[in-house]
């Protein structure tokens, strides 16, 4: 300890330093009142939300709002932690009015500062961690009670409104794209539809089978044909015969009538042969409009077959979006409101004070034997001989030549005694 080796000599150093450690102690125990008094005390409010199950298993109607609760829950956190939400709710309870000059940036930032969300993850099934999330905590800190209790509601309250918008908004999203979806393949069918039949009218393929009715038709065509050609040949060999065997005016007569025959049989076989004609035309063409047809109804079907898949899972999402408009999905329920807290969480005034007049004591004696390792002085026959090892001689006490100090009180009374203040008389 340098100077300082026993006991008597500690003692002695505190009463040659008594002056400055009594007043530093004094500006260390005002300081540490003034700081404890000065401080704001805070308390803490917490509302409990539990991520309750669909009540409806996902095996019977499954919902078609997807992911994890964790990352839903995040994306909630961070709207609720946006610039115009929590200056809307520091407007609604008059936050940090006793800060006027504080600006907005400052304001936003203390608030985030005092709100906490936490969440406890839901019991993992087996090895496998599906982000789920069980319960969310979420704490305010604020000046009084009142206004602790009431944050903590205001910010559980918006975090199960926000979860349900979202939910609500993703499921009616999905259902209306696929309305939107069920809507053109529908009007693509139509429109190919339209097309198809455009198609059959322009090539008098109205009718399924036109091409083997033509066939058919010219078959017949063909025995009409072989039948007239039979019936001229009668006629010829009639009139022939005729001109063998009758008289000249009946040859001739009969003659006309089978000229007239033959006209006929050769007009009615001029038209089928027209029709025929035609018809093999029509019949030539016919693969490359089969193709054509063929290749419209691969694509019907397939319109058809997407419309139908489409459909199943248009019913799906009206089923989710019924499943989160009647709140049957996944929801969030408070299952403790936020109370109204009984003690402030911040340190003890009386704690804080005590500690720093403690640390006063501490800097004082502290302070007293750094001057005394700064002024190493031996004063004492113990000091002398313990650093010198010479015993002196001789030993003089200190002696105080100043006249001693008086009380105010004993100057006042010398002076109407009349008596000097050395001790004699006036």
């Amino acid at each position: 300890m340098g100077p300082i080796f026993s006991l008597d000599e500690l003692m002695d150093m505190f009463r040659r330093r008594a002056w400055m450690i009594v007043a530093i102690i004094a500006l260390g125990c005002v300081a540490s009142v003034l700081l404890a008094l000065s401080q704001t005390h805070e308390y803490e409010s917490a509302e409990v939300i539990q991520i309750a199950q669909p009540v409806i298993a996902d095996d019977l109607a499954r919902t078609t709002v997807e992911g994890s609760s964790a990352r839903r829950l995040q994306l909630i956190q961070q709207r609720l932690m946006t610039r115009g939400t929590v200056l809307e709710i520091i407007d609604k309870f008059g936050l940090y009015q006793d800060l006027p000059d504080l600006k907005d940036s400052a304001r936003i930032d203390r608030l985030r500062r005092s709100v906490r969300i936490e969440g406890i993850a839901a019991a993992r099934e087996g090895f496998s961690d599906d982000g789920t999330i069980s319960v969310l905590t979420i704490t305010a800190r604020m000046e009084t009670p009142e206004l602790a209790q009431a944050v903590a509601h205001e910010f559980g309250q918006r975090t199960i409104e926000l979860s349900k918008q979202n939910r609500i908004e993703q499921a009616s999203k999905t259902l209306a794209f696929f309305d939107a979806q069920e809507q053109a393949i529908t009007d693509e069918i139509t429109a190919l539809d339209n097309e198809i039949t455009e198609y059959r009218n322009t090539h008098d393929l109205s009718l399924p089978g036109s091409l083997e009715f033509r066939r058919e038709e010219v078959s017949t065509i063909n025995d009409g044909l072989l039948d007239i050609a039979r019936d001229r040949i009668e006629v010829e060999r009639a009139m022939e015969l005729a001109e063998k065997s009758q008289r000249p005016a009946t040859a001739e007569r009969l003659r006309a009538d089978y000229l007239e025959q033959l006209a006929t049989l050769e007009a009615q076989r001029q038209l089928l042969m027209d029709r025929k004609q035609e018809l093999e035309a029509l019949i030539e063409t016919s693969p490359e409009v089969q193709r054509q047809i063929g290749v419209y109804e691969r694509q019907l079907e397939q319109l058809r077959d997407e419309l139908s898949n489409i459909a199943a899972r248009r019913t799906d999402a009206e089923l989710g979006f019924r499943l989160e408009d009647e709140r049957q999905a996944e929801r969030l329920t408070v299952i403790e409101e936020a109370a109204l807290p009984d003690y402030p969480v911040t340190e003890s005034r009386t704690r804080k004070a005590i500690l720093g007049g403690a640390a006063s004591v501490f800097l004082a004696f502290a302070v007293a034997y750094l001057l005394e390792m700064r002024n190493p002085v031996m004063r004492s026959a113990a000091q002398m001989e313990r650093e010198l090892g010479l015993a002196p001689v001789v030993t003089v006490p200190y002696l105080d030549t100043r006249e001693p100090r008086r009380s105010i009180w004993a100057r006042i009374t010398s002076l109407f005694s009349g008596k000097k203040p050395g001790g004699g008389t006036a």
